[in-house]
């Protein structure tokens, strides 16, 4: 009994080596590809980290969901070493207010996708460690708007509403709301270029030139919190949209297909990240949003995901706007 007893611990001793070798290897070639490097004390964290997540990712790739997960840059990331470092720190209370967007009567065309329209998307920006979120999906939709109406794509200052919009309600790295960013450009006069007024990934002082200003807002635009079909209105008849929702666990792992949540509310006090709708659509009887992500274009799919449309799906129809130049 005690030789059985033996033989089977021994076995399940080199089961767990020979599953930690596997693991090793895979995170090894992870760290190639995403160019890591570690002390020999944080080695073994970070492997025990990116061994745990790969299992999550694996275990519901097997299920049956409408999306799937992969490997990413944030592998090595608890989520909530993710979080204090992508999202803000503290939600921002979205005013759940009638707003200003008066919708038309359709009919609505059944996707659409302003990447496709012509040249009025930017390229997939990364915002680093910072929850600057707010402003990249401030300067993606003020490029939109300013692209459709003047047929000149140019890349906006985030490091300028990081630096500069603190008074209206902004919190630079600790987050923010577009709505407030309009706000701050429209009173400010004026929003510089990303070339002029490059980003750092970290708030300092503020350094606006007005002289060097290339984006103006003459009106903010709020639609109605919780009116998901007034946002469909204004992406189908107008141009993208600014939203923010919030984000778990589940998300920062996310590659392809629609996601959907059984974890996130719904409502306006817990969403923690912006990004911008420039398109929806429909998948497999799904419908779905088109979303501009600020995590770099090897994150997603492109840069990009689509989120289920129709259902305030973790309150991404809590606080969207877009701005009138």
């Amino acid at each position: 009994m005690n030789t059985l007893l033996c033989f089977a611990l021994l076995s399940a001793a080199a089961s767990a080596f020979h599953l930690s070798e596997r693991d090793e290897l895979h995170f090894k070639s992870w760290m190639t590809q995403h160019n890591r490097v570690y002390s020999v004390q944080e080695y073994d964290e970070r492997l025990q980290i990116f061994s745990e997540n790969k299992r999550r990712i694996d275990r519901h790739n097997e299920g049956n969901h409408t999306f799937t997960m992969r490997l990413n840059q944030f592998s090595d990331m608890t989520f909530s070493e993710f979080r204090k470092s992508f999202l803000w720190s503290e939600p921002q209370n979205c005013s759940a207010t009638k707003g200003n967007h008066l919708s038309s009567d359709g009919p609505y065309p059944d996707s659409i996708d302003w990447r496709k329209k012509g040249n009025y998307v930017t390229d997939v920006k990364n915002q680093g460690p910072c929850g600057s979120c707010w402003t990249f999906s401030t300067t993606g939709c003020l490029e939109s708007v300013t692209a459709i109406a003047t047929g000149k794509l140019v890349p906006l200052s985030e490091q300028q509403l990081v630096d500069c919009a603190n008074d209206f309600n902004n919190h630079g790295c600790n987050g923010g709301l577009p709505s407030q960013a309009f706000e701050y450009i429209m009173y400010n006069k004026g929003l510089m270029t990303e070339k002029d007024y490059p980003y750092t990934a970290f708030g300092a002082v503020c350094v606006y030139k007005p002289e060097l200003a290339a984006a103006f807002v003459k009106e903010v635009v709020n639609i109605t919190a919780y009116d998901e079909m007034g946002m469909v209105d204004a992406v189908a008849t107008r141009n993208p949209v600014s939203l923010a929702f919030e984000v778990t666990s589940d998300f920062m792992h996310y590659f392809q297909g629609v996601y959907t949540s059984t974890e996130c509310h719904q409502t306006t006090d817990k969403v923690n990240h912006a990004v911008l709708a420039v398109g929806y659509g429909q998948e497999n009887g799904t419908p779905y949003w088109i979303v501009k992500n600020s995590w770099g274009s090897s994150w997603g799919t492109g840069g990009y995901f689509f989120i289920e449309r129709g259902k305030n799906m973790c309150g991404l129809a809590a606080c969207s706007s877009f701005p009138v130049v």
